[in-house]
């Protein structure tokens, strides 16, 4: 075994699939150098899953990767809804469980953007490029062997997987985003809460000319097939030829996965499907295994983790992968204000108390939802109840009743009934349109980097934020709303900015650079300077 000198890298991340790649990307955003070290050669070569909800469009809409994506989606653009049927051929009955749901409907008043159905092999390649473009050292191949942990940082070794060399990486920050057998997560015995296993399906992509005309007019994101003895999910990869189908595995009962051959693989299509001749060609299997876990703990020293290696979740709802992503954007941006030195170490500490409650509300709606949906292959133990909430609630309303933010309602739910997005402390800001500079453009397009405080033009907000940046050292951009030459933002027609976010016209809002509010000031401050000292001096975890 060849070593060589340990390498020096602010943060090293576990794992370069979705979460690890977009983790990457929001680090990359706030200039933070880092390595990205994933064991296998290239991405995802699978078409895995595919829902992108419309808040982590919203985060890769600030990244300004949005558009690119979007042109990786492109062969899913008309699919829509879940559909569940017992037969595509025979007439039987059709019922879409969920219906256009990739449409702006709802979504135009609360968010720019809407979901986007981007399979996970499309969207990796695009997630690299972007990160790599803007520095990120991304490095397919290399797989970690080890880490130790000290009080100023991690020492990994990792090894080049075709040459065999092992390389020694000296990190202050080791980002776990290494899946659902977390080697991480091992590493720190970190035991897991959750229902455990809930049911296996095998994951089989394959060719088929004729399904297009089997299927004439009809789109869907998902068509869950009921027939008896041949059920299973059927799910669209290019919405013409290449198509995947996740049949029912019970490996409890010593069934395994040599046990699913193309015969038996094409067999079980044409029944479920209901089409006794059509053409299919096998072209992959994958063993893929629905779960409800969540770690007890998303932190320990200087070691973190994100995405599956945190938490698993049931599929139905997209929850699990987007849960991950908005796991990666809590936290590269408090990575980097303790790097930068404008925040105490214990601004990490908020992480896991942000996080960890939304996953484990989140995790529960999944498998209540799969379990109304009566996914195939699922049947759970016991009745569960209803889901909780809708789909849009779930992805977009979830909050912080405590951590990084001050006044929040410490009885709000982390994960709401209904969809209100009104600016309240530890709750996704609200988007409104507005013009700036001719331009138009969303109030969400403002949170990325910077802490951001919204006013009033003409009140003393914008010189006492500024006074509070500079004193501080701190990014904090004051940003100001109204009609005259003084305001950097003009709302639209009939529009109520202050009313919008549960405050006057005499008030300020401050923003985190993900998004959230941190804080809210309903009218006048009698020293608004040391009113935002105090808050930002709480909100960083400054001494």
């Amino acid at each position: 075994m060849e070593e060589n000198a340990a390498e020096r890298v602010p943060v090293l991340i576990v794992g370069g699939s979705l979460v690890g790649l977009s983790t990457s990307l929001f680090l990359s955003r706030h200039g933070i150098r880092h390595m990205l070290v994933e064991k296998h050669s290239e991405t995802s070569i699978h078409p895995r899953g595919r829902g992108i909800n419309a808040r982590t469009m919203e985060l890769f809409r600030t990244a300004r990767a949005e558009p690119a994506i979007r042109k990786a989606a492109a062969a899913l653009k008309d699919s829509q809804g879940i559909l569940q049927t017992e037969s595509l051929t025979d007439g039987s009955p059709q019922k879409w469980l969920v219906k256009e749901i990739a449409r702006r409907g709802a979504l135009a008043d609360v968010s720019p953007t809407g979901w986007c159905l981007c399979s996970q092999n499309n969207i990796e390649p695009v997630l690299t490029e972007q990160s790599a473009r803007q520095g990120a050292d991304i490095r397919f191949g290399t797989e970690l062997m080890s880490f130790d942990q000290d009080a100023t940082g991690v020492t990994a070794l990792v090894k080049d997987r075709q040459t065999g060399e092992h390389r020694t990486v000296r990190a202050d920050f080791l980002i776990g985003c290494d899946g659902p057998r977390s080697p991480v997560r091992e590493a720190l015995r970190i035991p897991q809460t959750g229902s455990g296993e809930l049911f296996h399906n095998v994951s089989v992509t394959f060719r088929s000319h004729g399904m297009r005309a089997v299927l004439g007019d009809l789109n869907f994101i998902v068509c869950y097939l009921m027939r008896p003895g041949a059920d299973g999910a059927l799910l669209p990869v290019d919405n013409q030829q290449h198509w995947v189908f996740h049949a029912p595995w019970h490996p409890e009962t010593g069934e395994t996965m040599e046990d699913f051959t193309d015969e038996r693989c094409i067999d079980h299509i044409r029944r479920s499907i209901g089409a006794p001749d059509l053409d299919v060609e096998i072209l992959g299997r994958a063993p893929w295994h629905a779960a409800e876990r969540v770690a007890q703990k998303y932190r320990v020293g200087r070691v973190f983790l994100a995405g599956d290696a945190a938490h698993e979740m049931s599929p139905t709802g997209a929850f699990g992968s987007n849960t991950g992503i908005q796991d990666g954007h809590n936290l590269a941006w408090k990575i980097a204000a303790v790097l930068e030195g404008t925040a105490g170490m214990d601004l990490l500490d908020t992480y896991e108390e942000e996080r960890l409650p939304v996953a484990i509300a989140t995790s529960e709606r999944a498998s209540a939802r799969s379990a109304e949906h009566s996914h195939p292959g699922y049947a759970p133990p016991v009745a569960l109840g209803p889901p909780g909430g809708g789909v849009l609630a779930t992805a977009m309303a979830y909050g912080y009743p405590q951590g990084a933010v001050v006044g929040a309602d410490q009885k709000r739910p982390v994960v709401p009934a209904e969809l209100h997005l009104t600016g309240e402390p530890g709750t996704r800001a609200p988007h409104l349109w507005m013009e700036r500079d001719g331009e138009r453009i969303s109030t969400l397009d403002l949170y990325e980097r910077a802490f951001v405080l919204l006013s009033a033009a003409g009140t003393p907000w914008r010189s006492s934020a500024s006074a509070v940046a500079d004193r501080l050292g701190v990014r904090l951009e004051a940003v100001t709303v109204g009609a005259g030459p003084d305001a950097d933002l003009v709302p639209e027609p009939d529009t109520d900015w202050a009313e919008a976010h549960g405050i006057t016209d005499r008030g300020a809002v401050l923003v985190r650079p993900d998004g959230f509010v941190a804080w809210r000031s309903p009218g006048a401050e009698k020293d608004p300077g040391r009113t935002l000292t105090e808050v930002m001096t709480s909100l960083l975890r400054r001494a």
